[in-house]
């Protein structure tokens, strides 16, 4: 399967923003035209994902959450499970994100418990890779985002729930971004580390996100890289019509 059969994903991670009036822009995203080969996300905050839901109802629109725990269930307060969040009837999560593995110390081996959990529920778990500015700086990256994916894509994983995001850490919410040649090298790194792990056919059907700083400008360059089949939005996913806008630009990549 080539990068033309793979459905395109537009996926917004509104991360900890978000009030119920702010579900508006979910009314005018699910009301714009989306277009029928890219698939459109927004994982809310926990507290929004129920409404979020019913907003969303009739629409192309789906709605996904933003962490789940490791275990199915039990005496893990504050924590939701994987299973919870299927049945509300989120259809996707996002794993391994770069603030959580700094901010709450996941490892990959948690990440890829959380992960494995997220499939076990019938959810598409996003995997996120990504490299700090230090790292970049010192001729890492590749090394450091094998590392990552090595811990936390075990080969027990379905390829057919499996979406990866790369995210280089310095480029998130900072304006920055790597050049087309960068991105190109980390995409082409991982759909290798792939096809090693899950074969070439299984992993030509994963879809490859990038992140970090991705907005209306600057998404129609970045969804012409190779393995590019989409973006992980960050900040401009809060708003519908920079999110619109960025959708379209991957429509047309």
């Amino acid at each position: 399967m080539g990068a033309g059969m793979r459905r395109k994903l537009a996926a917004g991670n509104w991360k900890m923003n978000g009030l119920l009036a702010d579900l508006a822009q979910l009314d005018q995203l699910a009301k714009a035209p989306l277009p029928a080969h890219v698939d459109t996300l927004i994982c809310p905050p926990a507290t929004l994902i129920h409404p979020a839901l019913a907003h969303a109802k009739g629409s192309a629109l789906a709605i996904g959450a933003q962490d789940c725990h490791a275990q199915g269930g039990g005496a893990f307060t504050g924590d939701i499970a994987a299973v919870q969040l299927r049945d509300l009837g989120a259809s996707a999560v996002i794993v391994g994100h770069s603030e959580r593995r700094e901010g709450h110390g996941e490892t990959d081996a948690l990440v890829a418990a959380k992960a494995q959990a997220a499939q076990a529920a019938g959810l598409c778990a996003i995997v996120c890779l990504g490299e700090t500015l230090g790292q970049r700086q010192a001729g890492d990256t590749l090394a450091v985002i094998g590392a990552q994916f090595a811990g936390s894509v075990p080969a027990t994983l379905d390829p057919a729930l499996l979406v990866l995001a790369y995210e280089p850490v310095w480029a998130i919410g900072s304006g920055l971004i790597p050049t087309l040649a960068q991105i190109a090298e980390v995409h082409s790194s991982l759909r290798a580390a792939l096809a090693a792990r899950f074969g070439a056919a299984p992993a030509a059907t994963v879809r490859l996100l990038y992140g970090g700083s991705v907005k209306p400008d600057n998404a129609a360059e970045v969804f012409g890289v190779a393995d590019v089949d989409g973006a992980l939005v960050g900040g401009a996913s809060l708003n519908a019509q920079d999110f619109s806008a960025i959708v379209q630009a991957l429509a047309a990549a």
